[in-house]
């Protein structure tokens, strides 16, 4: 008897004082470890290992990386000692054949990926490779990678994603009371609207999404959205598709959250 594929995520990961804090959507990220089925392994996406061609951790045991500044000393201090995966490295690098994959062994875990996942699972005792997101690449492409990622569910392999679908720092709000942009309400809307959507990734509306009015608003830089399209790719005929947990927050940041399966 086949196993029930693995879900794939994508978290909308926001502030990295998410780490530290304790809100509605780290208790969601939370939930996720505790009552999905455990995964032999996951594969993180994430917005923060934007590069130029494919690369996935290829080390027994990646570093934790602060790609940040200005948080408090606590952040800065906090690690997430997951294990790496070299078997799991080669497994993705097959997967992905013919786009070459190099093993790398300086990045390590970014926020994007460590930021979410020590709230998912805690112990830290899940290993973890982390796969880059070619910045040189058509959202189609990355729509594709997640297709070919999509049989490594198959056998016990989670894929956790993140970035936010919408990201405009320049427009973020600190007044904690004040409304989201209209503008990024409607861009969070219509990606929650065609997040079931069936087709190919010429013809998908979450893979066409610059074509949207709001779109280059909402993300003036792709690498926070781009994650998302692995998850979607990985989607089995008509799997069903949740949200988890969303919101707007500081007006200009998606915090919506996508489960797959």
């Amino acid at each position: 008897m086949m196993q029930q594929p693995m879900p794939a995520l994508f978290l909308g990961h926001g502030s990295p004082m998410n780490v530290l804090e304790e809100n509605r959507y780290t208790q969601a990220w939370r939930h996720a470890g505790e009552t999905l089925p455990r995964p032999r392994a996951i594969i993180a996406v994430s917005a923060h290992w934007y590069t130029r061609g494919t690369a996935v951790t290829a080390m027994e045991d990646p570093r934790t990386i602060h790609d940040f500044g200005g948080f408090p000393q606590a952040l800065f201090d906090t690690r997430y000692p997951a294990p790496g995966s070299p078997a799991l490295a080669q497994e993705i690098a097959d997967a992905l054949a013919p786009t070459p994959v190099r093993f790398d062994h300086e990045w390590g875990f970014d926020h994007g990926s460590w930021g979410v996942l020590i709230k998912m699972y805690p112990d830290a005792d899940i290993p973890v490779v982390q796969l880059s997101v070619d910045a040189t690449q058509s959202p189609a492409w990355h729509f594709e990678q997640g297709k070919k990622l999509a049989a490594l569910r198959d056998s016990g392999v989670m894929i956790v994603a993140s970035g936010n679908v919408v990201h405009n720092l320049r427009k973020v709000r600190w007044d904690e009371t004040a409304p989201a942009w209209p503008w990024a309400q409607r861009f969070d809307q219509f990606v929650r609207d065609n997040l079931s959507w069936q087709g190919e990734s010429e013809t998908h509306p979450l893979v066409n999404f610059m074509q949207h009015p709001d779109a280059a608003l909402s993300n003036p830089t792709p690498e926070h959205y781009l994650p998302l399209l692995y998850v979607l790719g990985a989607r089995r005929g008509d799997e069903p598709v949740s949200v988890p947990v969303e919101g707007l927050e500081m007006g200009a940041i998606s915090m919506l959250s996508v489960q797959v399966g």
